[in-house]
This record gives structure tokens, sequence and C-alpha cells, in this order.
């Protein structure tokens, strides 16, 4: 199954990015209900390495903490793919970022080296943007790019389950951890 462990956003955060994202007039804007901070994507697992994995995050230790979505950005260079709202990487975040990737370690899931980026996928581009995508992604970036949403508490992560339609992802919530430090 294709799968992610993820920080869901409480429902008041979804709004708050939902109004952000009507404002963009270029894209494929992220589904409200498919809003999340991504900590690791798992890809394709068999169901044996799920129950593993889902045995060790159940005894996963963290302490609630607060959460802060602050400031707009792309990925993809001179071609933008993606644009997401960052997220403050407090020595929370990155902790529990660190813990995740030691339980994939120990059921044999090894992530890559890349730096961790926490942020929240807003929209998607095509590799073909057309001028006027490109001048209205600039203006909503010029108009919006400092925007702060306020804190939330972060009290448990998800195990998601994503199948994939030509007409976007559907996730799924498999199983949470609560924070329990």
């Amino acid at each position: 199954m294709r799968c992610f462990l993820a920080i869901d956003l409480p429902e008041e955060a979804r709004q708050q990015v939902s109004e952000l994202q009507a404002h963009l007039r270029a894209g494929r804007k992220v589904p409200e209900e498919n809003l999340h901070l991504t900590l690791a994507f798992l890809d394709d697992q068999p169901d044996y390495i799920l129950e593993d994995l889902n045995a060790g995050l159940s005894e996963l230790q963290f302490d609630p903490f607060d959460l802060i979505l602050s400031g707009l950005d792309m990925f993809g260079g001179k071609r933008p793919r993606v644009l997401f709202l960052r997220a403050l990487a407090t020595p929370a975040l990155s902790d529990l970022h660190r813990r995740v990737k030691q339980a994939l370690r120990e059921v044999g899931i090894e992530m890559p080296r890349e730096r961790f980026r926490p942020h929240v996928t807003l929209a998607r581009f095509r590799r073909d943007l057309i001028d006027d995508d490109t001048a209205r992604i600039g203006g909503f970036l010029a108009a919006r790019g400092d925007a702060v949403l306020p804190p939330f508490e972060v009290t448990q992560i998800s195990l998601f389950g994503s199948t994939l339609h030509p007409e976007g992802a559907v996730h799924e919530v498999l199983a949470t951890y609560p924070a329990r430090g």
C-alpha cells in the first residue's frame, strides 16, 4: 500500500489554508481534506512491514508541541512544480522527524538522506506553465508570500494510506499515534 506518516492539520488550520488557496489563480490546489505536513513518504509497503511499523510507532514518545506555518515558497526553481507553506523547523518538530526516521529504520525502511524541509503543500503545477500562470503565481507570492497562520498544537501523528486517481490522491487515516511525553 502507498502510504506516508504526517501531521494532520486541525480543522481551523485547514480552513485558514483553504482561504489562502482561494486567492491562487493557477495550478491544481490540494483539497482541504488532504492538507497535511509529511514527516515521511513511505511509498508502497507490504502489509507485514506496516504491521511492524504500527507496533513500533505505538511506542513512539514525543511531547505535544506548537506548529507554526509561516511564509510561502516553491519547489522547482525556475520551473516551479509545488507551492507550499513553510513550517518552522522547531527543535520539537525536528526531534519528532528524527524519531520517526528511527522507527522506520527499525522495520527496514530507509529514508533518503535529504534535508527535512517541513511544509504543507498548497498547489502543484504542470512543467509547461504558460506565462499567464507564471505571472499569477508571482502576483500571489508578492501579495501573500509572508502569510502566517496562528500556531496549533500537534498532539498526534497519523499513518495515511494514499490511493491515486485521475482527479487526485485520496488519503485515508490508517492509524494515529498520540503524543505522550
